[in-house]
């Protein structure tokens, strides 16, 4: 039968939109496949492979997580080169910036006699005011600048105590730059005198604190030698240097070669200094060296431009002649020569005079001979137990008339040289002063030299056989006993075990005591190799339980460090559940495996001989405060990395209580 044509109207409609719909189905879904196509292929080609795309009818939806802003930037131009930009939709992300470092946070100090001034960078957390108040102090009357900045980044771990140091320290220098960061202070400054320089040097490395480097560079002006002094004495046993003076490096050199070439044996230190009263210095001792070498003994003095050559008694007067001529002749026109040739002279007993003066060891003076008149006498007396002591000196010089017009004051430069001496014999002549004897000074002889040049003049005539005898060296410190040392460590950790918070890497309150008394142990043994061991249990994951026990070793080195033992030598490891020394199925193996042990590092390790017995070894310790299980849950780990993180900061709690 036919159907109706209303009817075959709607089928043919309906079948015709069927097939539209079907057709349009597969050509949008072939758009949708070219479009990704060509859309990946301009992303691989432009090394853009972090970007997804996804195709949604002629709408392009972009993901993906972009190194940085420029290179989303850029992704999103070569995709719009390839289809519209209508038509994409911008769902891609830029990968978190990593936030800026941090400044280095410094300062300089500078102090010298027209003020103090501080410039440098340092964090806005610090008292800044504090700081300027503390360096205001220092500079007392004089200006103080302020020339510092700020930058809004946390105060640096160490910068508290490298700024305390550096403060302290400049208490004590006045002309002086310190810098100062947090990890390291360099100290450069000017003392007055050797000695000076060496005192300070000590004091602020002793200061130092044991974590903090610290370069000390205290420099010292040369000496000023006055008068300007060197003595050499050529005798049958060879040459010698009773002072010696120099102004530089190379006369130094100069005077030592021609010492050496006219006979010096023994070793001699030449002190280089200001005051030298001429440029040619050295080739003034040169040509005096050379003309008493030739003479075969004697000796030269120089008290600055002022010679005095002594020939020995027999020299050949001809002979004498020559050289002291040669020698006038060719010394620089500042320097002034005096020559003398002692002569024979018959000896009478009785009627030179002489005056004598005896150190014993033990600090008892006996003084001998002739005196001018009463008031020398207790002139003399008077000075005697003034550099004495008046309980040591034994007065026994008798009182003759006609007396030289110097000889009290040749009298009393003896003793002032003896006075340099823990022993020796003092003789003294209206021609010649003696000394012998020992002494703790190293430049004793050249003290004696300026000392007699400066009283009596550069034309006397002395002679020194002084010994150095240093002082007896400090008792040698006596080394700690390593194996004692951590014998009273394991003592005191043994009779109060070191806790810690459950699951966590922070000291327990009720282990801060013994980790005072631990401390107190190690700061009288400095230097030891230590390791702090931690361990564990082994609930919980074994990377988990490596990390906690770790930590725990970190905090317990922390807290040491806090306490100023120099820990240095010391290293902390984690060993986790690896090395338990009981079983692990009981609460009670459990516990014990959860501890703190202390080793010398060349010792070997006690977990490694022991079995897991299920008895607790002798050094093993119960770290959590409940003895519950180290395996922190799963709520806690992002907690417990935090704290693991931070371990190089003692908590609060470690904080010393001594």
């Amino acid at each position: 039968m036919r159907l109706p044509r209303p009817l075959l109207f709607l089928l043919v409609m309906s079948a015709a939109a069927g097939l539209s719909a079907a057709t349009a189905f597969f050509a949008v879904d072939r758009v949708e496949a070219i479009t990704e196509i060509d859309i990946r292929r301009t992303l691989d080609v432009n090394d853009h492979g972090w970007a997804e795309v996804e195709a949604d009818g002629l709408q392009v939806i972009l993901s993906g997580t972009a190194p940085d802003e420029a290179a989303r930037f850029v992704a999103l131009s070569d995709i719009s080169a390839v289809i519209d930009p209508a038509r994409i939709r911008n769902n891609i992300d830029v990968r978190p910036t990593a936030a800026p470092e941090p400044p280095r946070f410094a300062i300089e100090i500078l102090r010298n006699d027209s003020g103090l001034s501080v410039i440098g960078l340092i964090p806005a957390d610090l008292d800044r005011r504090d700081l300027v108040l503390k360096l205001t102090s220092i500079s007392g009357d004089l200006p103080m600048r302020d020339l510092l900045q700020t930058a809004d980044y946390p105060i640096p771990s160490g910068w508290s105590a490298a700024m305390s140091y550096a403060l302290a320290a400049l208490q004590d220098l006045p002309r002086a730059k310190i810098s100062i960061s947090a990890d390291h202070v360099l100290v450069s400054a000017i003392a007055d005198t050797i000695a000076e320089q060496r005192a300070l040097e000590s004091e602020l490395r002793r200061a130092a604190p044991a974590t903090l480097p610290v370069t000390i560079e205290i420099t010292a002006p040369r000496p000023v030698i006055t008068p300007f002094s060197l003595r050499f004495v050529l005798d049958m046993s060879g040459g010698r240097f009773d002072s010696c003076s120099a102004d530089t490096e190379a006369a130094r050199t100069r005077i030592l070669d021609a010492a050496r070439a006219a006979g010096l044996r023994s070793p001699v230190t030449c002190v280089i200094g200001l005051g030298v009263p001429s440029p040619s210095w050295a080739r003034a001792v040169e040509q005096a060296l050379a003309a008493l070498k030739e003479l075969g003994a004697g000796s030269v003095t120089f008290a600055n431009a002022d010679l005095l050559l002594v020939a020995p008694v027999g020299t050949d007067q001809t002979l004498f002649d020559r050289v002291v001529g040669e020698l006038d002749a060719a010394l620089p026109a500042v320097f002034a020569l005096t020559a003398q040739l002692p002569h024979a002279e018959e000896e009478t007993e009785g009627e030179t005079p002489e005056f004598f003066g005896t150190l014993d060891p033990d600090g008892a003076l006996t003084l001998r001979g002739r005196l001018n008149d009463a008031v020398l006498r207790d002139v003399v007396n008077s000075y005697a137990g003034s550099r004495f002591g008046r309980e040591n000196v034994d007065m026994g010089a008798r009182l003759v008339e006609g007396m030289p017009i110097d000889w009290s004051l040749r009298v009393l430069t003896g003793l002032e040289a003896l006075s340099l001496l823990s022993e020796g014999k003092l003789d003294v002549t209206p021609e010649l002063i003696t000394l012998s004897g020992r002494s703790a000074l190293e430049d004793a002889p050249a003290r004696v030299s300026r000392l007699v040049a400066d009283r009596l003049g550069s034309g006397q005539n002395y002679e020194l056989a002084i010994v150095y005898d240093p002082p007896p060296p400090p008792p040698e410190e006596v080394k700690p006993d390593p194996d004692q040392c951590l014998a009273d460590v394991r003592a005191a950790h043994a009779a109060n075990k070191i806790t810690f918070d459950p699951g966590s890497p922070s000291l327990a309150s009720s282990a801060l005591t013994t980790v005072n008394e631990i401390a107190a142990i190690l700061r009288d043994c400095p230097g030891i190799p230590l390791e702090i061991q931690g361990h564990t249990d082994s609930q919980g994951r074994e990377e988990m339980n490596q990390q906690l026990s770790q930590a725990r070793a970190q905090s317990v080195l922390n807290a040491l460090r806090a306490r100023r033992v120099l820990t240095s030598g010391y290293v902390a490891n984690g060993y986790g559940e690896a090395t338990p020394i009981a079983e692990n199925d009981t609460e009670e193996g459990r516990e014990a495996n959860r501890r703190i042990e202390f080793y010398l590092i060349s010792e070997e390790p006690a977990p490694e001989e022991t079995e897991a017995t299920g008895e607790t070894a002798p050094d093993a310790e119960t770290d959590d405060a409940d003895a519950g299980s180290d395996a922190p849950d799963d709520a806690a780990e992002d907690t417990q990395a935090e704290e693991t993180a931070s371990q190089d900061d003692p908590a609060p709690e470690e904080e010393p209580t001594e």
